[in-house]
């Protein structure tokens, strides 16, 4: 008897499921330390100079794996350019229960770094590669949600974790979450949608009949300029400029809320654990919101051009005001609504960001301009992280916040001087 091909319908959900899946853990991994850190400061007698120290390290490590990283998934594909990637990340997660010193910590965090940092292209590659011009701000943004989910989940987890075995056996504990993910990865993600063995034809014919090349005679013409022709385009710089000014926002965040309510309401770890997580329900809103907006005027209408600068804008829009007002907060429960708006504004606006390398270039280079402009991304993160501690002497937090307001028109600036957002033609 004939064995009848599985097919599962709606299979780039699914993909795109495993990627924010992905995230989650990503973003678990990679606040573990932040949340922890009161604690571990505690046992190893370290300071705030030294948590801005690690975290430094992290950063450019970061920033490099973003590039090399682009290069890779453009090089051996998505499925193995994830799965190279999170093995990195998750062995380096587990290698912190042995740090001593931060020395030994800020070697793991560069190794966390290197590996988180191919999660980013891989999921812009991913979105290329599985969706339509129409879904892709939709699908960037259930990825984001997993960034967002990750980050509400891991302040109670963390905490419990850290309160039953302590910060060694936490980190171990979540390390094996990655190394968990790559069997469904492996099962799932066979190949592009091109050749995959279990999409549907509707949805073969859906995903390339949307995007810029429908026929393998266009994608041998189809533009995949070298590094040197890349970088001579403005679209380019507009993405890696707008990387560089908007992405610190989040970051802020990130890696200095938990810090920010240890001094500034005097939280102890459990405390964090139960408040930390509420801004990223914002974030998480913010993501689907920001994919649906772009997605949704699309639908009646509007060029992508107009659609993605609308849901940048807005997203700016949101956050810049909130940045300024969080300043004055004098309760916790009026700092994390703020930040909650925040968040939910740099969602918005970042998932639309993140599929410009996309909307301008062909699948072959959108690997490696979401590797370059998250590079330049990471840049300006290691500059703001340490200007963190000078910032903030003292416990005064209002330098923090206008530094982060700041960033939001320069952000909006660059997004103009990469010019309307259309596929970039050769040059002749």
């Amino acid at each position: 008897m004939k064995k009848i091909p599985l097919k599962l319908k709606h299979l780039r959900w699914l993909v795109v499921s495993l990627v924010a899946l992905a995230t989650v853990i990503n973003y678990i991994d990679r606040s573990a330390l932040a949340i922890m850190w009161p604690g571990i400061a505690e046992d190893l007698g370290l300071d705030k100079s030294d948590y801005a120290n690690i975290i430094t390290v992290f950063m450019i490590s970061y920033a490099i794996g973003q590039s090399l990283f682009g290069k890779i998934f453009d090089a051996i594909g998505t499925r193995l350019g994830f799965l190279l990637s999170i093995v990195v990340w998750s062995v380096s997660i587990a290698l912190h229960a042995v740090a001593a010193s931060v020395t030994s910590f800020a070697i793991f965090r560069a190794m966390l770094g290197l590996g988180e940092a191919g999660n980013w292209p891989g999921a812009t590659k991913a979105n290329a590669e599985w969706f339509p011009i129409k879904e892709r701000a939709l699908a960037q943004g259930i990825f984001n949600a997993g960034a967002s989910l990750g980050s509400i989940i891991a302040p109670p987890l963390i905490a419990f974790l850290y309160a039953f075995l302590g910060w060694q056996a936490t980190f171990i504990v979540i390390g094996s979450l990655g190394i968990l993910w790559i069997l469904p990865w492996l099962i799932v993600y066979k190949s592009s949608p091109d050749s995959h063995p279990w999409i549907t034809e509707e949805e073969r014919q859906h995903i390339l009949t949307g995007q810029q090349c429908t026929s393998e005679k266009q994608q041998d013409k189809e533009y995949v300029p070298t590094m040197g022709q890349l970088l001579r385009h403005r679209q380019t710089w507009g993405v890696i400029a707008a990387r560089f000014f908007i992405d610190p926002i989040w970051w802020l965040f990130v890696a200095w809320l938990p810090l920010y309510l240890n001094e500034k309401f005097g939280f102890d770890v459990k405390q964090i654990g139960a408040f930390a997580w509420l801004p990223y329900v914002g974030a998480a809103i913010g993501a689907l919101f920001g994919g649906w907006f772009s997605g949704h005027l699309m639908s009646r209408g509007w060029s992508v051009n107009k659609a993605r600068r609308s849901a940048i804008v807005l997203g700016c829009m949101v956050m810049l005001p909130a940045l300024l007002l969080t300043s004055l907060a004098a309760t916790p429960w009026m700092a994390m609504g703020l930040i909650a708006l925040i968040l939910f504004g740099f969602q918005t606006a970042i998932g639309n960001v993140q599929t410009l390398p996309s909307d301008y270039f062909s699948g072959k280079t959108v690997g490696t301009l979401a590797g370059i402009s998250g590079t330049s991304a990471v840049l300006s993160v290691i500059i703001t992280i340490q200007l963190v501690p000078m910032m903030t002497k003292g416990g005064d937090y209002t330098p923090f916040f206008i530094l982060g307001a700041a960033l939001v028109p320069l952000a909006l600036i660059s997004l103009w001087l990469g010019g309307k957002i259309e596929p970039v033609k050769r040059k002749a």
